[in-house]
């Protein structure tokens, strides 16, 4: 009897102490990603182990699981540890003993290690409560690409109301975001994006909308004062063309290829001095979650603020846009890789995010 007592808790110890998780073990396409039974995280003194209920895509998870040699930043021959992504929206599991403004049960959303598992850690800084309105979908959506077009345009664009915006690649998870603060902040958009996303940019806020593949938007005679230039498809001497004298330039991406330098050679372009000055690649930091706060984003026809954490790109834009899930597919573990695949290949509007389905 007290040997099978012993053999039953060992057992359900063991089951307390793995989850499932979608890992890569390898670099490769997407169908390298699988699902496996792994160890729970421990955590430190300063980090929070959240139970996920939903995380989102974007290139970083591409590039992490592709591995071009540009960014195999953590390991040469194979991933420096297996867990894939960041993005991640859920409630608290446990908080190391240094945590002091997070406790067991809240919800929260922000970046983490390994968010495509049933259990991610995150440091306290890169975590936010998640405005009670807001759904862990739509969370889960915001903190990469809204972090990213916050900063590109706050920070670094420092846009003024009344400037000319040109954001390059406006139907993506950045440039999505990027429209509806860039209106927000008072500046005047225009949206470059792909023909299937033309009504999505309108509905979005911009107040011009150029289909690339039927017109040239470096020849619509319009000067801009910003260019959010997401997608990286043309080259800063023909973007001059749209940018007043002293326009300045944020590059945020570029071309993803599973050979050569991707984007390394657009961000290059700028810094030989092809740009106009002053212009800066982008440099995200999660940590601003907790930065400076933005006003509340109005939702229109209703009183449905996002709460007092109004420092992230939120829930609901400007016109009463809900931005996260805009064009966002929630899809079950089996599709990770179609969904990876989806965001190298540029074919995603807006975000694609994962559920939790138990």
């Amino acid at each position: 009897m007290s040997a099978m007592t012993i053999e039953r808790d060992t057992t359900m110890a063991k089951a307390v102490d793995t989850m499932k998780a979608i890992v890569a073990e390898r670099y490769g396409r997407p169908d390298v990603l699988a699902l496996r039974e792994v160890e729970r995280p421990a955590i430190e003194d300063h980090q929070v182990l959240v139970r996920v209920v939903a995380s989102s895509v974007n290139p970083v998870e591409w590039y992490g699981v592709t591995g071009p040699l540009f960014a195999r930043g953590g390991g040469l021959r194979r991933p420096a540890t297996p867990a894939v992504g960041g993005d991640l929206a859920g409630r608290v599991e446990a908080v190391g003993s240094a945590v002091t403004s997070l406790a067991s049960g809240d919800e929260v959303f922000g970046t983490g290690l390994g968010a495509w598992a049933e259990y991610a850690v995150a440091a306290e800084s890169k975590l936010a409560p998640k405005p009670p309105s807001v759904s862990f979908e739509d969370a889960a959506a915001v903190p990469v690409a809204g972090i990213t077009a916050l900063q590109a345009l706050r920070d670094h664009g420092r846009v003024e109301a009344g400037q000319t915006v040109l954001i390059n690649g406006a139907s993506g998870g950045v440039g999505s975001y990027a429209v509806q603060l860039a209106k927000h902040l008072g500046a005047d958009v225009t949206a470059v994006c792909s023909t299937q996303n033309v009504e999505q940019a309108r509905a979005l806020g911009a107040d011009r909308v150029v289909d690339y593949r039927s017109e040239d938007f470096t020849r619509i005679g319009i000067r801009h004062d910003l260019l959010i230039d997401v997608a990286g498809s043309r080259t800063l001497r023909a973007l001059r063309r749209v940018l007043t004298p002293e326009a300045t330039v944020v590059l945020v991406g570029g071309r993803m290829t599973y050979r050569g330098l991707g984007p390394l050679p657009h961000l290059g372009d700028a810094r030989l001095g092809e740009a106009p000055a002053p212009a800066g690649a982008l440099l995200r930091r999660e940590d601003q979650l907790r930065g400076p706060r933005l006003p509340r984003l109005p939702a229109r026809g209703r009183d449905d603020p996002i709460g007092d954490r109004a420092d992230v790109p939120a829930a609901r834009g400007p016109r009463g846009a809900r931005a996260p899930r805009r064009g966002a597919r929630a899809r079950q573990a089996r599709d990770h890789d179609v969904a990876t695949s989806g965001v190298g290949a540029r074919i995603a509007p807006g975000r694609c995010v994962w559920i939790r389905l138990s």
